[in-house]
């Protein structure tokens, strides 16, 4: 049993978990990824790693509520304990000296940056972080972030707090100011690693993305997270998750990822009606 710490809402329907995992955190990594389970009944859920405390052993990971099993996760409280925490898994992001590097994240894209942008910065290079959200509100680890880089910008669609726009628009303007930039990755949904690659792909710059296909078993063994990279066949599970983002086939992930969306739809609705039901049935309960 992996035991909650403590949880902390960062915005609407996503939370912050800081889970009890010494013997994991010991051998994990920047970019690799661990898979959740709730109970002995629960599905197993991948998650990308959003923090290592090596000296405490604790994990960080963000979950953002966008069907039942997330839903019922982020139902879980300080103190509660996951059934599974399988991991380290997949390969770590490749750290070198590269010279600057820019770090794009999107969402909840933006906690895996921060473990990225600290190994790099460590490993000696000069580290520009860019993220991005709809509004200021939905923006996330801002200040680990900030911390973790020699500079942090930031992007929102409306406008309201840094620059107006996406992370590519950003992106764009430091290549176009002449900023020398020698690799380049980005963590988010796949719209925005997609446009992240159309950025940097006439500029030839190095650009890593951390793909997130659909995913069951998480050790290469049923194939459902397999992605087309330079033409060939590859598991983002074993294989990846991170790849050049100039090979990557973002057309076929982008249906691939949307054949349970139907099915993931009606779950997420039960699951609230179930909990408005539950909701309902105590308040009558407590009225008498």
């Amino acid at each position: 049993m992996y035991k909650i710490l403590d949880k902390i809402e960062l915005c609407d329907k996503v939370h912050q978990f800081r889970i009890e995992a010494p013997h994991l955190v010991r051998k994990a990594r920047a970019g690799q990824f661990v898979i959740l389970r709730k109970d002995e009944m629960g599905e197993r859920v991948p998650m990308s790693i959003g923090g290592l405390d090596k000296k405490n052993g604790i994990l960080t990971v963000v979950i953002q509520e966008v069907g039942k099993t997330s839903a019922d996760m982020n139902r879980m409280k300080t103190g509660d304990c996951f059934a599974d925490v399988v991991g380290p898994l997949g390969i770590p992001s490749h750290v070198e000296k590269f010279g600057h590097c820019v770090c794009i994240g999107g969402g909840v894209g933006i906690p895996p940056i921060y473990p990225i942008a600290q190994t790099l910065k460590e490993a000696g290079n000069k580290v520009t972080t860019i993220i991005g959200a709809r509004t200021k509100d939905l923006l996330i680890f801002e200040k680990e972030l900030s911390e973790a880089s020699n500079e942090l910008l930031i992007s929102t669609d409306d406008g309201a707090y840094g620059t107006h726009g996406f992370v590519t628009t950003v992106l764009q303007k430091l290549i176009d100011d002449g900023v020398k930039i020698d690799m380049v990755i980005a963590v988010g949904p796949v719209p925005m690693m997609k446009a992240v690659v159309n950025t940097t792909r006439g500029p030839k710059i190095k650009t890593f993305v951390s793909l997130n296909p659909i995913m069951v078993d998480g050790t290469g063994m049923c194939g459902s997270c397999r992605v087309t990279v330079g033409g060939k066949t590859r598991f983002a599970c074993v294989d990846g998750p991170d790849f050049d983002g100039h090979e990557v086939d973002f057309d076929e992930m982008t249906k691939r990822m949307k054949m349970y969306v139907k099915y993931e739809k009606k779950a997420y609705d039960k699951f609230l009606e179930n909990e408005k039901c539950r909701l309902a049935e105590k308040v009558k309960s407590l009225k008498n």
